[in-house]
């Protein structure tokens, strides 16, 4: 009786693969059938650089003083650097910056700045500070003051010129 079984079983698979086969090969290949229109996509927006005036003069002012209060002592006073700290303006900070978004200086900063108290800065003196950055390598300033919301700051790129990165 069990020998009658097995036979029954594997007759059966047997018969399941062949006619599994003859669906298959009734079957339109891929390549032969028509193919769904690729579905409309939504152009992502363009991008804002820090050429198009993303901060405000007055924002910059306040920026200066933040810096100078709390980001001099290690950066130097006009921005060049220090001993241990990177420059924050000039050919130095654009190599280091030049094609990625405010969103990422702003992390850095609001993260690990000032190194005695980190992420002790509140959100309006670093967005301040970035500005006065911004002004100090010589991006125009606009007429809205640059906000400090990550969906903002991803949509602006540091570029080292006009119209694109270029290192």
């Amino acid at each position: 009786m069990v020998g009658r079984f097995a036979w029954l079983l594997a007759a059966t698979g047997l018969v399941t693969v062949i006619v599994a086969r003859v669906v298959a090969d009734a079957l339109p290949s891929p390549a032969s059938r028509p193919s769904a229109p690729a579905p409309a996509r939504t152009p992502a927006p363009a991008a804002v650089s820090v050429w198009d005036g993303v901060y405000s003069e007055a924002q910059a002012k306040r920026g200066a003083a933040v810096y100078q209060d709390v980001c001099a002592p290690c950066h130097g006073h006009d921005l060049a650097g220090g001993e241990m700290a990177p420059p924050l303006a000039g050919p130095a900070f654009m190599a280091n910056w030049n094609g990625l978004t405010l969103n990422d200086l702003y992390d850095r900063i609001r993260l690990t700045m000032p190194p005695d108290r980190a992420g002790g800065l509140p959100r309006q003196d670093t967005i301040d500070t970035i500005a006065y950055v911004l002004r100090a390598n010589g991006f125009p300033a606009g007429k809205a003051a640059l906000e400090a919301r990550a969906e903002v700051l991803m949509q602006i790129k540091v570029e080292a010129t006009r119209g694109g990165p270029a290192r």
